[in-house]
């Protein structure tokens, strides 16, 4: 696995790791603002791993001017996970959509720590973690962003 570096995405498609908060902190801002339904979270208990599947805007696509915003589909897995827990997320409900705002790394004691997975209203996923192993991967090509523009930002 390699480390994440924001100058490794370009028009390809991207597949970085992430084993610090630095690392991390380049996942979280290439997945900002993705969207996924509920029902795209996978916890696999035995193996230790917690995985979405997100579709993503390519912020790190130079391309847009000639051909428009792109979203993709992209898997984001930790491995290492030792226990979910979720809050302001209504489970019952798979069709739900969500919108992960950032991902963020606490370290803890040794090389434990705890992922946090922030989502647009008030809505969190935190994954207690032996150690950070994290893996960002584009699964399919990209395609034209429905809503035609890119997201909107607070300080924008």
């Amino acid at each position: 696995m390699s480390d994440a570096r924001f100058e490794d995405g370009h028009e390809s498609p991207l597949n970085l790791g992430a084993l610090d908060a630095e690392d991390l902190a380049v996942i979280s801002a290439l997945t900002q603002d993705a969207i996924f339904p509920a029902s795209e979270m996978r916890w696999q208990t035995r193996q230790r791993r917690f995985a979405l599947l997100l579709n993503r805007f390519r912020w790190e696509d130079a391309g847009q001017g000639r051909h428009g915003p792109e979203r993709v589909q992209s898997v984001l897995a930790f491995d290492n996970v030792l226990h979910v827990a979720s809050q302001g997320l209504d489970r019952r409900d798979p069709d739900t959509i969500l919108s992960l705002l950032s991902v963020d790394w606490e370290p803890g004691e040794e090389c434990t720590g705890v992922v946090i997975l922030t989502l647009a209203g008030d809505g969190a996923i935190r994954l207690d973690c032996e150690a950070l192993e994290a893996r960002l991967r584009d699964v399919t090509r990209p395609y034209r962003a429905p809503s035609k523009r890119a997201p909107q930002h607070p300080e924008a």
